[in-house]
């Protein structure tokens, strides 16, 4: 079991946990994903919660190729509302803000947020980590290499894997100097990677164990799922289920999705196997 401390609580990760995306944008490359009110977020979130999500992961900063960046001040703006509208109506429910800015994120947690899930495990804003700390909250690190308007090129490499292990023992260290030991690694299937890599990281993620962390994988109707199989995002549902059952098998401790219930069948037959 893993033990993740947030702020007056713990979040325990024994068995697989699913966490639902709520993007507050009109930029993310899934079109039926995107929510443009605090009331429309209020009825999917209560409709995740009836499917059996434990986390929802509101996010409104798009970071799909070629997608155009807002300011903090706007990120902060279009995520307060939601993120304090769910905090009151359903006061148990973990929430956690998908951003890389340090500001958005201490608005967040301010809010009622109790997780940071960051694609760019401080790489992006070198504020981030303190953020974390000194709200003493729940952390998600995302690997990605490049900066912010690069995080989609896939540099030369001989091994993925042994490339993301490398990164997250770097930022282990970093981490644990501010006092932070207990959080959860993304090895950012999709991002920086070509698309072989990416199948290779839902294959070899048992490798990522060594580290001790929990694993959050996110595959969610992605490119590498959808230009595969020659079809849309719209219709990458049974790809995404098909490799988040792998990733599961494999190790995953948490899988990032926009179907829950979907993923909450793929973990219940799962159980029923082991």
């Amino acid at each position: 079991m893993f033990k993740i401390p947030l702020q007056n609580r713990i979040w325990e990760i024994d068995t697989p946990q699913i966490m639902g995306i709520l993007n507050i944008t009109g930029d993310s490359f899934y079109e039926n994903s995107r929510v443009n009110s605090v009331e429309l977020s209020l009825e999917i979130v209560e409709k995740m919660i009836r499917e059996g999500v434990n986390i929802i992961d509101i996010g409104g900063q798009s970071t799909r190729p070629g997608a155009a960046f807002i300011s903090p001040e706007q990120e902060a703006e279009k995520i307060v509302p939601v993120i304090t509208a769910i905090r009151e109506k359903f006061p148990l429910l973990l929430i956690s803000i998908d951003t890389f800015n340090s500001l958005v994120a201490a608005a967040a947690l301010q809010a009622g947020a109790n997780i940071v899930n960051d694609i760019s495990c401080g790489s992006f804003d070198a504020n981030m980590f303190k953020v974390v700390a000194e709200h003493k909250a729940g952390y998600i690190g995302m690997h990605l290499t490049g900066t912010l308007y690069t995080m989609h090129e896939v540099p030369e490499r001989e091994n993925v894997v042994e490339d993301i292990i490398t990164f997250f023992k770097s930022k282990k260290k970093v981490l644990a100097d501010l006092g932070i030991e207990h959080w959860v690694m993304d090895p950012g299937f999709g991002f920086s990677k070509t698309l072989e890599e990416n199948f290779t990281i839902v294959k070899e993620l048992g490798k990522l164990k060594e580290l001790n962390l929990p694993i959050l994988l996110g595959v969610s109707r992605k490119s590498s799922i959808y230009k595969t199989l020659h079809i849309t995002a719209a219709d990458a549902l049974n790809g995404t289920t098909v490799l988040n059952t792998v990733g599961l098998i494999n190790g995953a401790n948490i899988i990032r999705v926009h179907d829950v219930k979907e993923a909450q069948e793929a973990i219940t037959l799962l159980n029923k196997l082991s």
